[in-house]
């Protein structure tokens, strides 16, 4: 079974890279929020995670 792994983001306020936990089991589709490890500001993360080839899509946006 999979076990996650790590994917990158880049923070939409200051664009500093930043990295999620990508959870398999969690669904393949998951929002949350994150705040940006340089800023501080809370982004909204989307990941789809295709369940075939475990391959991981984020999409990020500025929560406020």
């Amino acid at each position: 079974m999979d076990t996650g792994s790590f994917v990158n983001y880049q923070c939409p306020v200051c664009g500093s890279l930043n990295e999620a936990f990508a959870d398999p089991t969690a669904g393949p589709e998951q929002t949350f929020v994150e705040d940006c490890t340089v800023c501080c500001r809370p982004n909204v993360l989307r990941l789809r995670i295709d369940q075939r080839s475990g391959e991981v899509t984020v999409d990020v946006e500025f929560e406020g």
